[in-house]
């Protein structure tokens, strides 16, 4: 961890009419949208107004996603736009948060010179202080970076403490909760953080850390608040959101239990939770979600693949044939239940006949819908150190459209 925060007072900063407004654009997951809220409530308390326009904000954060490069380039031509805005509001101040901040650190600075600090997911409880240390150095604040330990180079237990949760309440005057949703969508809940799955592929569980799962009094807590304020709709999330286990003493709490906690809670009338790892949909889950009017019987659960090989590569876990028969016990237990998923086309090593393992799982699972993306290399993850990404990128597009029209036609059937 570097850049450490020191005392400040935003207030003062608005006192002095240097700083009054922020504003956040989130790109990437439901994590990241909930963190926004979370940093949007936070900058709320502290005496700062939210505004829609970044021309008009005293403070600028982008709140980032590191899955895909695109997502990456995006931020950085963002920033690069800004560059004018910093120099005509040189009291301003530019942050970058999120899973690009904890990837990139100090590299941020080297490509967008005029950001004022970066600040990892795992660190989110230390924006305000962080703003308030800048506030008080003006005109010529320190760079800051605020991030988590490396999982690679750092002691298990270190890194773990390192990457914080963060789930204060969520006060935030402007925001409006509409037919009892947050600004008409459901108020999004964490219950598990990080990652543990390493998919060789995705960078997340670097970026996010370790998996660690909220005390399930907590979470209860949470739903309630938010019950008094009207919401009826919640999500549950976490990278792999059914691996939710906690455990005190000779009791373990699993995502199973916590969906009959939830459903008592009054005033909440409907539960999804999203995104799936297909080992962990177990009997238990698909009872409750089956038994519990309160819970969706939708399930998003990411196959990303029908080939054995290329899941292998992916580091996966499981078969195709396991899916499969996890599709079956999910039809054959939840009555009217619907499935999404995820799909990779192009992966390294893809050859035609696993593209056609793929197109047949699609046909056999017969997804409400699926989300298909191109593989593309990212740097810090194991396929990009073990494998050639050697599919052409004219064969991945057509793996794309074609995979795409397959599931249209599933989905106008459905």
């Amino acid at each position: 961890m570097t850049g450490l925060c020191g005392q400040g007072n935003i207030k003062q900063c608005i006192h002095d009419h240097t700083m009054q407004t922020f504003y956040i654009e989130t790109l990437g997951c439901q994590m990241n949208v909930l963190d926004s809220e979370l940093a949007s409530s936070a900058l709320h308390r502290a005496g700062l107004q939210q505004t829609d326009a970044p021309v008009n904000a005293d403070v600028i954060l982008f709140n980032t996603c590191s899955v895909r490069q695109h997502a990456e380039e995006k931020v950085y031509s963002a920033l690069g736009r800004l560059k004018n805005w910093k120099e005509e509001k040189p009291l301003g101040i530019l942050g970058v948060l999120g899973c690009m901040a904890q990837k990139d650190q100090r590299r941020i600075f080297q490509r967008a010179p005029h950001v004022d600090f970066v600040l990892g997911p795992g660190r989110l409880d230390m924006l305000v202080e962080t703003i308030e240390q800048l506030c008080n150095e003006k005109p010529q604040p320190t760079k800051t970076v605020c991030v988590s330990l490396s999982r690679i180079e750092r002691p298990p237990l270190e890194v773990l403490e390192s990457f914080r949760q963060y789930n204060p309440n969520r006060d935030n005057p402007q925001r409006e909760y509409v037919s009892g949703t947050a600004c008409g969508t459901p108020s999004l809940v964490r219950i598990v953080f990080g990652c543990d799955q390493f998919c060789s592929y995705c960078v997340v569980p670097f970026v996010r850390g370790p998996e660690q799962s909220r005390p399930p009094q907590d979470i209860a807590n949470e739903v309630r608040h938010l019950a008094g304020r009207g919401v009826t709709q919640i999500t549950l999330i976490g990278q792999t959101v059914n691996s939710y286990r906690y455990q005190t003493g000779e009791k373990k709490t699993r995502l199973a239990d916590l969906l009959y906690q939830l459903s008592n809670i009054a005033g909440i009338e409907q539960i999804d939770f999203v995104t799936n790892y297909p080992l962990g949909i177990d009997n238990d889950l698909l009872q409750a979600v089956r038994d519990l009017p309160q819970v969706s019987k939708h399930l998003h659960i990411p196959a990303q693949s029908g080939s054995d090989a290329v899941l292998r590569r992916m580091n996966r876990h499981y078969t195709a044939s396991q899916y499969r028969e996890m599709v079956d016990r999910i039809y054959g237990t939840i009555s009217g239940a619907t499935l999404t998923s995820d799909f990779i086309v192009g992966f390294c090593g893809e050859t035609e006949e696993d593209f056609e393992l793929t197109v047949e799982l699609v046909k056999y699972c017969r997804f409400r819908n699926s989300f298909i993306f191109k593989y593309s290399e990212r740097s810090g993850t194991k396929a990009a150190e073990l494998y050639t990404d050697d599919v052409p990128d004219e064969v991945k597009k057509y793996r794309n459209n074609r995979l795409l029209d397959i599931q249209i036609g599933i989905s106008r059937q459905n």
